[in-house]
Parts: C-alpha cells; structure tokens; sequence
C-alpha cells in the first residue's frame, strides 16, 4: 500500500491543491476567498507546495494591480492523483 504524500495530506494543502485541480489557474484572492485562509496562512501553505513542485506561482500586472497567479504543476496533478489513488486503497475502495 503507498503511503499518503504528507505534503498534500495536510487539511488546508489539500484543500487548496483540490481548488487548484479544478481550474487551469487561480489568481490569490480567488483562493483566499474559497479557502478560508488567512492570507499568511495561504502565503505559507502556497510556498510548501511551491517547494514541493507541486504548484507554480506567477507574479504579474492587471494594469498598475499586482496579480499572483497559481496553478499546479504537471507534477502536482500526478501527486495528487496518486494521493487520491492512496486513500482509496487505504479506505478499501
């Protein structure tokens, strides 16, 4: 049986890295806004992940407004797929 990826399996990673596998990209407040974070709290899961290589930040203009811009990574698509596949296994399915 594989074990879960521990990156992911933290409550608030999965729920942002579940956010992120349903959208090609996501700007930060729109995360912020179905998170529930706070915005340090997202700062710091969102550079866990980054590190990871599992998402990918791009910090950009709308105009003269800053704009960070997320989405996950082939390899994090892979991993939480993996991580779906583990839990099911783990749960029996």
């Amino acid at each position: 049986m594989s074990e879960l990826d521990r990156v992911i399996h933290e409550p608030a990673r999965l729920r942002l890295v579940a956010l992120l596998s349903g959208v090609k990209e996501a700007d930060f407040l729109w995360l912020l806004s179905e998170s529930g974070l706070t915005k340090g709290n997202l700062s710091s899961h969102l550079a866990k992940l980054e590190q990871a290589g599992y998402v990918e930040v791009e910090k950009t203009f709308r105009g003269k407004i800053p704009l960070t811009l997320l989405r996950l990574t082939r390899s994090g698509r892979s991993a939480f797929a993996g991580y779906k596949r583990s839990l099911s296994a783990l749960m029996g399915d």
